[in-house]
């Protein structure tokens, strides 16, 4: 039996519900541009993609993160900085993928 299983089930979840997130703006950015007439630049399709592999990069270090934190010997507070700051650069990178994807798009 794995060690607190439940908990390392729900931060992989986690993790790949950022991934599906990720892949799901990008895909359907490339697809809205590319149904549509329009043509978009190739920078956008650059900055779209760069962005969503940034929100799995960060989502792969904090899922790593967490899961060193969830198999460490002692109970640790919930305040960790660098998962707050993991979380806030996920937010930030997701938001920047919004915004590739608006430009890209229109």
């Amino acid at each position: 039996m794995i060690v607190n299983f439940e908990t390392h089930a729900s931060n992989e979840r986690t993790f790949l519900s950022w991934v599906r997130t990720a892949v799901a703006i990008v895909g359907f950015g490339l697809a809205t541009a590319r149904l549509g007439n329009q043509h978009s630049p190739l920078w956008s399709e650059i900055l779209m993609l760069g962005a969503g592999a940034a929100v799995i990069i960060i989502a792969w270090i904090r899922m790593h993160h967490v899961r060193k934190r969830i198999d460490h010997a002692d109970r640790l507070p919930d305040d960790g900085a660098a998962a707050e700051l993991f979380l806030l650069l996920l937010i930030v990178a997701l938001f920047l993928l919004l915004g590739s994807f608006a430009i890209h798009v229109t």
